[in-house]
């Protein structure tokens, strides 16, 4: 599917705006001509602070206010600021995926935007959520699922939209093979794929929900154009670019398992641990599972059924790395 670039009108309002995909989907909405307001986490505490959108990293055109996005009575008075909007949409994303940080953001913050959106008369909420939801064993996963359920039922019509892999959770071992190191995968490499999607094909699709009747209220898994790539794949295609003799180091994906159960069992002493707990346990997650469609009559992944947008590909995006053009904006799931 390609995104249908058209004109917006309208008021919009963006949380989560500070990310990679924020920022793009930022960028995105303010092209199309909407009016774009987007709430920040606080700096240094400090709430209600309305600022140009260079001073974010935003470009110009975006209006930026600083609130608590965990607290309904400051994002009502200093994000929404009692004022009203069009639409919603939230990228917003727990920073870590630990549990207590997951149903802050992943359901309760939403949870909080979505109460005071409909308080003050918007219509639409466009939430993005994760294709891995499919398969919920993960706090933040049964955390989005929450909200998503919760987004359903509120009577806004709703888009929303689970991506599969991004660009820069897939390129964090570009500067191990250029020193030489041997590309990580779990088992022999091929037991996954995805068909990654980048942040500004990802936010073109985000703004097209807004408008595009064919995208509102359903569930939209989307990945970027494929075919599905496995990890062996990319680093396979990483050692051509460099000319470098393919070198691969294969981890058992069993130690990712057995590393949260033992965490788990020390957890039981040291409450910590059960955090770290969990982050192994995405890092399992990830490892065994696909970033594709679920058939849930087969429970295989479908990658002739994902659905595609944009343009762009990993591999180019590699290139472009290699090449000193991008800069690799890494997140908090990263594992290497």
């Amino acid at each position: 599917m390609q995104s249908v670039n058209t004109a917006g009108t309208g008021r919009i309002l963006v949380l989560g705006g500070s990310g990679t995909i924020g920022r793009a989907a930022v960028a995105e909405l303010v092209a199309r001509g909407y009016e774009v307001v987007c709430i920040l986490r606080p700096r240094n505490g400090l709430s209600g602070d309305s600022r140009p959108g260079q001073s974010a990293g935003l470009g110009p055109g975006v209006e930026i206010r600083y609130a608590s996005v965990t607290d309904p009575v400051v994002l009502g008075s200093q994000g929404f600021c009692k004022q009203g909007f069009d639409a919603v949409v939230s990228c917003l994303a727990s920073r870590t995926g630990e549990p207590g940080d997951a149903w802050a953001i992943d359901y309760q913050a939403n949870l909080n935007a979505l109460n005071l959106a409909m308080e003050y008369g918007a219509t639409q909420m466009v939430m993005l959520s994760a294709i891995c939801v499919q398969k919920p064993r993960l706090a933040f996963q049964h955390a989005k699922l929450a909200f998503e359920k919760a987004l359903m039922d509120s009577g806004l019509t709703y888009s929303i939209v689970r991506p599969t892999a991004f660009f820069k959770s897939l390129s964090g071992q570009i500067q191990r093979v250029q020193q030489g190191k041997p590309f990580v995968v779990f088992g022999d490499g091929l037991q996954t794929a995805c068909k990654p999607i980048s942040d500004a094909d990802l936010a073109a699709y985000l703004a097209d929900c807004l408008d595009d009747v064919s995208l509102k209220n359903k569930i939209l898994p989307i990945g970027g154009p494929g075919p599905a790539i496995t990890p062996r794949q990319q680093g396979e295609f990483l050692f051509n670019l460099l000319a470098a003799r393919p070198h691969f180091k294969q981890v058992p994906v069993s130690i990712m398992s057995g590393v949260a159960t033992c965490l788990d069992v020390m957890g039981k002493l040291v409450p910590s641990l059960k955090v770290k707990a969990e982050l192994a346990r995405i890092g399992y997650y990830y490892a065994t599972e696909s970033m594709l469609l679920l058939d849930p009559q087969t429970g295989c992944y479908d990658s002739a059924a994902t659905p595609e947008t944009g343009t762009d590909t990993l591999f180019e995006y590699y290139r472009r790395v290699i090449e000193g053009v991008e800069i690799v904006e890494r997140g908090d799931h990263s594992i290497f």
